[in-house]
């Protein structure tokens, strides 16, 4: 599926970048299959020539990025796709140079470093589809895609593959649509996308968690390596700046890995680990201006859309204000992201996903994550009737890490270690429903400080009390959820 969120041009000294992100359906389809009836219009028949690049090992690929020269009807582009969460963003950089543009390599100099980038295959696509509608909203494109694969001149390779693209459709619109286009034939699709398909080159895969019985190194590689992996996917969507959801991806993966490390202290070398954890400390501390800002801006640009129009427009020139401070910070962030601290904290902790510092213990992943748990539960034993807002905030950090714990030892415990998880995300969860009420709280007091209209305090009073509201109703509903986290957590752990 591809679902065309709100496109940002974002300025460089070449040509601007356009961003949307991306989700695709792709399908098998026989050499016989014709797409069936649907209602919308016809696309025009077209032919897309994409010359992909990549390093000679094939780095990015491996990294689930593709960079493509496009050329459409006479329009030529220089295309990025990169992991956005589990979905993609799609980077356009329009342009006839024929090297890649110094902005797009720019945004990978991490999975780049000084390897040289090359074209590796040529894909010739003719696409027919139709733009499928209901009534006058379009739902989605669905596309038959034709490729022949060119290299050294010569076709090594035909293959076709039917695509839903989303666009103003709904998951169940979706779905309908992939059940028609089965009874029409379609089968499913290996997930490949039409670079791995052209080079024979198998789909990324995570690698599986360790054996139950594995020793406990095994197991913290294996966690380090797949947040390493989520923090290096993200790294160019942060540089970017155009998805807030990048920087949050690279800022989680950034604070899991320094949950598992404080994990895995007791079988650590103390001097190896305490220097990693202040780094990655100082990354989180980077990333936090622009990560609170992201949330404001979201937050009242929800509120203005929820209140009236002449209320709303209070909120535009704050929500501008708050844009352009965004933008002070994007510039901080990526300056830092490109010095030589951020890059040999990236080599480190490639390294540590590799080969851990590891002392001589008698622990087990079993044993780190009852303690982690030992500490959540003498936090909330400790509870008052009536907690504060902090002690609250310190119960949802100690949960975030008895769960990274547990997600770190749940193929040695197995269901227990898995319920004892969906309880945990569940007080996260509702916790962090109330950590956001009160940030967002705090937010509002900022706009009533930045306004100077009379009417600003009555708009302010009204949004201040739908976030109280919000953690009444959190502190109702937490006490059920912390007496199943313990119940599961005595299974698992104890």
């Amino acid at each position: 599926m591809t679902q065309t969120s709100r496109t940002s041009a974002h300025h460089h000294r070449s040509s601007p970048i356009t961003a949307k992100t991306e989700r695709e359906l792709k399908l098998t389809v026989a050499p016989g299959f014709r797409l069936p009836r649907l209602p919308g219009v016809s696309l025009p028949r077209k032919l897309v020539i994409s010359t992909y690049y990549d390093t000679a090992a094939y780095d990015l690929a491996h990294a689930r990025i593709t960079l493509r020269h496009r050329i459409e009807r006479g329009k030529k582009a220089w295309q990025l796709k990169i992991p956005l969460g589990e979905d993609r963003q799609e980077i356009e950089v329009a342009g006839t140079q024929a090297d890649p543009p110094d902005s797009l390599r720019q945004l990978l100099m991490l999975h780049l470093g000084h390897r040289k980038l090359v074209p590796v295959v040529t894909l010739r696509v003719w696409r027919t589809g139709v733009l499928v509608r209901d009534r006058r909203r379009p739902l989605a494109e669905v596309v038959l895609d034709n490729v022949t694969v060119m290299k050294d001149g010569g076709v090594i390779q035909r293959f076709r593959e039917l695509e839903i693209e989303q666009r103003q459709g709904d998951e169940a619109s979706l779905r309908a649509l992939e059940r028609q286009m089965r009874e029409a034939g379609a089968s499913d699709h290996d997930g490949r996308p039409k670079l791995f398909r052209a080079l024979s080159l198998p789909a990324p895969t995570l690698a599986a968690q360790p054996a139950p019985n594995a020793p406990i190194v095994d197991h913290l590689t294996w966690a380090l390596a797949q947040h390493v992996r989520w923090l290096l996917a993200h790294d160019p969507g942060t540089r970017l700046g155009t998805e807030p959801e990048s920087l949050h991806q690279l800022r989680v993966a950034t604070r899991r890995l320094r949950a598992v490390l404080r994990t895995a202290r007791p079988i650590l070398l103390p001097t190896w680990v305490t220097t990693l954890e202040q780094e990655l400390m100082w990354l989180s501390e980077l990333l936090g201006p622009a990560r609170d800002l992201d949330v404001q801006i979201a937050h009242f640009t929800e509120e203005s859309a929820e209140l009236d129009a002449r209320d709303g427009t209070l909120l535009a020139p704050f929500i501008a204000h708050l844009r352009t401070q965004r933008e002070a910070v994007q510039q901080m962030v990526v300056s830092e992201l490109t010095g030589v601290r951020y890059v040999e904290l990236i080599r480190r902790l490639q390294q540590a996903a590799q080969d851990p510092a590891v002392v001589e213990s008698p622990l087990t992943v079993r044993d780190l994550a009852r303690q982690e748990f030992k500490k959540l539960r003498k936090a909330i034993s400790r509870l008052a009737p009536s907690p504060s807002d902090a002690t609250l905030h310190k119960i949802r950090i100690k949960s975030k890490r008895a769960r990274y714990a547990a997600e770190l030892a749940r193929s040695s415990v197995g269901k227990p270690a898995s319920r004892f998880l969906k309880s945990a995300r569940a007080v996260q969860d509702l916790l962090g429903l109330h950590q956001d009420a009160l940030q967002a709280e705090r937010h509002i007091r900022q706009f009533l400080k930045y306004s100077t209209s009379v009417r600003a305090g009555f708009v302010a009073g009204r949004m201040a009390e739908r976030q109280r509201q919000r953690c009444r109703n959190v502190r109702k509903k937490i006490k059920p959820l912390f007496k199943s986290l313990l119940k599961r957590g005595k299974k698992a752990w104890e």
